[in-house]
């Protein structure tokens, strides 16, 4: 692990939105972008593209007749237009509730000391992932900013920008990731999935597509701090539920390399992770150009 991973997800929200400006700078012909990540690099993208955000201009196009039309105004992502915004196996409702971390094996005096501790290994990275942060100026958790348009921060207008938004999420053998933490799910909303749903992609196992949920579909949120990571998970569940999902379950039960699963659906070795190709190409032949 770089050790610039453990700065934390803003620090490295802020390194990749200028990485990105930069390559706009290069590139003056993209006309589009789109953002794959993985594991906690889904949550830095989704830092970024907060920061990237920009605001909608009205404009005044000829139509093939020569009059003059308004065009719907649109938001861009550095000047661009969104497309996909793809995560694999990253942790959207944080590391904190249980079983959010499977090597902790969902024993409870195991989590409530990792989240004790877990700044002394993973810095800043790690308050952000378990929502530790909270005493920093008084703000709330980074994770629950980034449920609103914060500040200056346009997290979830730039979010719903996207043509399509994705998450695809280890059923189990992943020891970083949750599945519920992956998919943006309750324990009760996880689904009953059984062998490949297609030859093609023979580790996938459950494909869904969530609709956006409006706000009045929900109780209101308490916001009254009870001390309950329940209560803090669900509000991050009905905050990014605001918005539309593809949900892609995967697994590598049936593999050899099944207790590498954070790895493998990636495909970070092509070789020791080679089992993981099928899901890269299903990302492939569903992304949109």
């Amino acid at each position: 692990m770089s050790k610039l991973t453990l700065d934390g997800v803003d620090v490295m929200g802020e390194r990749l939105t200028k990485e990105v400006l930069d390559i706009i700078l290069e590139k003056p012909n993209l006309r589009k972008i789109s953002f794959v990540a993985h594991s906690v690099g889904g949550l830095v993208a989704r830092y970024a593209i907060g920061r990237l955000y920009r605001p909608p201009k009205e404009e005044i196009k000829e139509d093939t007749s020569g009059n003059k039309c308004k065009e719907e105004p649109r938001g861009t992502i550095g000047g661009l237009e969104a497309v996909n915004f793809i995560t694999v196996a990253s942790p959207h409702l944080g590391s904190r509730g249980n079983k959010q971390v499977p090597f902790l094996f969902g024993v409870t005096a195991f989590e409530k000391a990792a989240s004790c501790v877990i700044h002394w290994i993973f810095r800043r990275t790690g308050r952000h992932l378990f929502l530790t942060d909270d005493d920093d100026e008084g703000k709330p958790p980074l994770l629950k900013q980034m449920l609103e348009d914060y500040d200056e921060f346009y997290f979830m207008s730039a979010l719903r920008l996207f043509k399509r938004r994705v998450l695809y999420s280890n059923v189990a053998y992943d020891h970083i990731v949750g599945w519920r933490t992956s998919s943006i799910r309750r324990d009760s909303e996880l689904p009953k999935w059984e062998e490949s749903l297609n030859e093609m992609y023979p580790h996938i196992v459950y494909e869904e597509h969530c609709k956006a949920c409006d706000a009045d579909q929900y109780e209101t949120i308490l916001t009254e701090d009870d001390g309950s990571s329940d209560r803090l998970e669900e509000e991050l569940v009905r905050g990014l539920s605001r918005v539309s999902w593809e949900k892609i379950d995967v697994s590598f039960h049936s593999s050899r390399q099944r207790f590498a699963a954070h790895s493998v659906i990636q495909v970070k070795d092509e070789v020791m992770h080679i089992e993981g190709a099928d899901v890269i190409q299903h990302m492939i032949d569903h992304f949109l150009t």
